[in-house]
């Protein structure tokens, strides 16, 4: 097991600490004491009920920003800390307080993930279900909490659900249901999720899982756009009117600046894009451990885009660039993402390699190959 790390870790989330125990006890005391004060004097806070402690730890479990603050509140004193696990305090945490991080992952914050999920919490239900799916490669139960947190219209949940249908994710390859991630990739855009649409854009374009229309794909592509154009005016105000209208250049000024390339907004690098913490999560873990073990999983890779984290469940899942072959992208909203940050500069037809690297070498045979698979190119 990982080391104890800060935030969800800081805490033992076992399965007691009920209100009606605390309360059991407050009153068992008779004299009212406080583990607060330590001079067996009545505290602030002893004279509250129970259920109005609840109310208030609800609130700023909605308003954490970490793991660490909601730890933090919780650790005050016995009472805080029993009371806190209460499902109604777990249930109203925010994203920010459920957002563990993977290098401080261990059988704590999977405890505590596992209580906010059964509370209601869907930002936790999502969070465990991406882990479960991808990390531990626990299919069904991770499909389960992806499931559950989707049917409460989740937009990234309903999201996640159409890429491992468009991908046949921990099925073999004819485990593809098109027609499932399409109508999810809708649920998901109908919820303002700017990725979904431009992914049920791009399927429309292609007739991929739904009836192919260029110029129905064209508008939910612009709207995709343009939801991102308003989104990083609103963020950055004047200073990206300015930089818009001086060089035709902007800096990052938000989560939504992956496309703005299309407005004459060049963006360096995917600093400007914040990923969520289900896929920062996968980033981080993948990070310092090995994809698969056993046969073939060599073979197996992560999506190209760097904040998305999602891995292969099988050998060629993920679409390769056709121009090059060097990258894999799980869907085409992650393509789109990268091509306008990163591989536009970098991608170079796979015949190109073999004429230079060939000609390098001397080898005569190797270049009229690679001249021919050139010529053979669209």
């Amino acid at each position: 097991m990982a080391k104890r790390g800060a935030g969800a870790c800081a805490l033992s989330w076992d399965e007691e600490g009920e209100v009606s125990r605390c309360e059991k006890r407050r009153r068992a005391d008779g004299d009212g004491s406080s583990d607060v004060g330590g001079d067996g004097g009545m505290g602030a806070f002893d004279a509250l009920h129970d259920e109005l402690v609840v109310s208030i730890l609800a609130d700023v479990a909605a308003s954490a920003g970490s793991p660490a603050d909601l730890a933090a509140a919780m650790l005050t004193c016995r009472r805080f800390r029993e009371l806190g696990k209460h499902g109604l305090v777990l249930a109203r945490a925010s994203p920010s307080a459920v957002a563990v991080r993977a290098a401080a992952w261990c059988d704590d914050a999977h405890r505590f993930l596992v209580r906010c999920a059964e509370a209601g919490n869907v930002e936790a239900s999502y969070l465990l279900g991406m882990i479960m799916f991808y990390c531990f490669e626990n299919r069904k139960l991770g499909a389960e909490l992806l499931g559950a947190a989707a049917r409460r219209g989740h937009g990234e949940a309903l999201y996640s659900m159409a890429i491992i249908q468009f991908n046949g994710s921990g099925l073999p390859k004819d485990g593809r249901n098109l027609q499932a991630g399409a109508q999810l990739c809708a649920r998901a855009a109908s919820r303002g999720h700017n990725d979904a649409l431009r992914e049920l854009g791009h399927c429309v374009s292609d007739g991929y899982g739904v009836r192919r229309s260029l110029s129905g794909g064209r508008r939910l592509l612009i709207q995709a756009n343009f939801r991102e154009l308003c989104a990083a005016v609103a963020n950055g105000g004047a200073r990206f009117a300015a930089a818009l209208g001086r060089s035709g250049e902007c800096k990052p000024l938000g989560p939504h600046m992956c496309l703005l390339s299309d407005y004459g907004c060049h963006v360096a690098g995917a600093a400007g894009r914040r990923a969520h913490a289900a896929n920062a999560f996968l980033a981080g873990w993948y990070a310092s451990r090995p994809l698969a073990s056993g046969a073939g999983a060599a073979a197996l890779r992560m999506c190209s885009q760097p904040t998305c984290g999602r891995p292969e469940t099988r050998k060629h899942e993920f679409r390769r660039c056709s121009v090059c072959s060097g990258v894999i992208y799980c869907s085409r909203a992650c393509q789109a993402l990268h091509w306008k940050v990163a591989h536009k500069s970098a991608c170079v037809p796979m015949a190109h390699w073999l004429v230079a690297a060939n000609a390098g070498a001397g080898n005569a045979v190797g270049a009229a190959a690679a001249a021919a698979a050139q010529m053979a190119m669209p």
